[in-house]
């Protein structure tokens, strides 16, 4: 079996050092547990946190103020996503397989990623139009791509963490203080500056972020005692992990093309409505891409060892329970669809459709994650190409889709759904594809599906068709009870058919 790139673990001959801290091979379907377990938890906190972030950001500063900032995060975050090179996934690699002393290779990784983040900062210090392309620049505008260092240096800071097994510092950091920090500054700065206020409150998240990041990086490997920097390790470290950094930057950039075609097509208002129904499909997201840095460590291990069937396994169970996570949690967002947009401000209502489709698109993409997290260091190459036909695809069906809308005389909020509608298909030929490949390369099949999602599914709809008739004026009922009614009726079917014994490992401790 041939192996793509440096560095790669099939062409391994003997396995790495193992830290001491890295737990033994049998513990891990248990770590994946325990990670599972902290994701949930998580997901409930940030869910606690960004709804009062939406509410206040559409009902205060409005669609067209919202659809202005989601715009300068989309290329900021880009910036970021860029700065890291790769680290987030590769720094998994990178622990496994050497000898030296993992607070070195830490530091290493976080100053090649302070480097990156200053001249992607830079490049948008100097073009600022790049992030406000149909609007004017003032106030803090320029200053706002000096926060890709803080985004950048988190993320590899949070992988550092994750490869000791520690997703709490994950959920702390994303899931309580940077949405919590984000709510309450959206709230506080729109009486200092409803023009300037989001995007203060944003620095300001991430800035908090880092902080709470960085804490736990230095607990778990301390200082580097006897570092010295070394120009050309740290430029073979940037270059090893560029092939992944690509397949990051496609991956990340296929869940925000959607948004910047909309910016060639509608207005900052329109932008800002998408952007609510993104905010509130990519809470599911984050189940998902929290077990990376888990899902990273195991998979190393176990390729360093040769053990390829266990890595089939692994990437089977932590898929199914990703996809029965995000089925359960899009249904109790989506049936319910109109309410939800309806907390943000009337106006946002219109962003349903585009909602059901990006929350669709969450689910279908999870085979594609799961599988990408092995691809990516046994066929860095292959899986970048697959990522780049997909992005391709999800541009040219974006396009031909709104261009369609628009000829059939469809309103703008309608068209506006195509791109959501062009990503789902796009992810779904992605994870096929991606599937197959891998399944080919371990010689084990990869099996996330299960029929007993088919049934819960069915029934939680049944459920939500319920709560949906109710008049207009018990919309609240819809909210409170509907939303945990769904999710109940979901988690039964899947608890009592769904659910082997190595699945109740999610659930159960020690």
């Amino acid at each position: 079996m041939a192996n793509e790139g440096k560095g790669g673990f099939l062409a391994t001959s003997a396995p790495p050092a193992r830290d001491s801290a890295a737990p033994a091979a049998g513990e891990d379907i248990a770590a994946l547990a325990r990670g599972g377990r902290t994701n949930v938890i998580g997901f409930l906190l940030r869910l606690a946190a960004r709804l009062p972030f939406l509410f206040i950001a559409g009902r205060i500063y409005g669609a067209d103020a919202l659809g202005r900032f989601a715009y300068a995060v989309l290329v900021v975050e880009f910036a970021a996503q860029l700065a890291t090179l790769g680290l987030k996934r590769g720094l998994a690699g990178a622990l496994a397989q050497t000898e030296r002393p993992h607070a070195h290779v830490v530091t290493d990784a976080m100053v090649v990623t302070l480097v990156a983040s200053l001249l992607a900062g830079g490049a948008l210090v100097a073009f600022p139009q790049a992030m406000f392309p149909n609007s004017g620049i003032n106030g803090f505008d320029r200053l706002l791509p000096l926060i890709v260092i803080a985004v950048a240096l988190s993320d590899v800071a949070l992988a550092a963490c994750a490869y000791r097994f520690d997703v709490g510092a994950t959920v702390r950091a994303r899931s309580i203080i940077e949405p919590w920090t984000i709510s309450i500054g959206t709230f506080g700065f729109a009486f200092y500056s409803t023009r300037d206020g989001l995007i203060l409150a944003y620095v300001l998240s991430m800035v908090a972020a880092l902080i709470a990041s960085i804490s736990p990086l230095a607990r778990h490997y301390g200082l580097p005692q006897g570092w010295r920097p070394d120009p050309g390790r740290l430029w073979r470290l940037a270059r090893r992990n560029l092939p992944l950094a690509a397949a990051d930057g496609v991956e990340w950039g296929s869940r925000r093309l959607d948004l910047a075609i909309l910016g060639l097509f509608f207005s900052p208002a329109v932008i800002g409505i998408y952007y609510v129904a993104q905010q509130v499909a990519s809470l599911p997201q984050k189940l998902k891409t929290s077990f990376d840095p888990i899902l990273g460590p195991v998979i190393t291990r176990n390729l360093a060892e040769g053990n390829l069937a266990a890595v089939a396994r692994q990437v089977s169970q932590v898929g199914f329970w990703i996809i029965a996570a995000q089925a359960g949690i899009a249904l109790a967002l989506g049936i319910p669809g109109e309410a939800v947009m309806g907390l943000v401000g009337p106006n946002f209502v219109g962003g349903t459709g585009a909602l059901a489709f990006l929350l669709l698109a969450e689910v279908v993409a999870a085979t594609a994650v799961v599988s990408e997290a092995a691809l990516v260091y046994i066929a860095r190459l292959r899986n970048l190409m697959i990522s780049i036909l997909m992005i391709a695809l999800q541009a040219i069906l974006s396009f031909v889709l709104v261009l369609l809308a628009r000829r059939m005389g469809y309103t703008d909020m309608v068209a506006a759904a195509a791109p959501a509608l062009a990503l789902c298909i796009a992810l779904g030929v992605g994870a096929l594809i991606k599937a197959k490949l891998l399944a080919g390369l371990l010689g084990e099949p990869i099996r996330v599906w299960r029929w007993p999602l088919l049934s819960a599914a069915g029934l939680a709809c049944i459920v939500g068709a319920g709560f949906v008739a109710l008049p207009p004026r018990f919309e609240w009922i819809e909210l409170v009870f509907g939303i945990a009614t769904i999710l109940a009726a979901y988690a039964l079917v899947i608890w009592r058919w769904g659910f082997g014994p190595a699945d109740r490992t999610l659930f159960r401790r020690g």
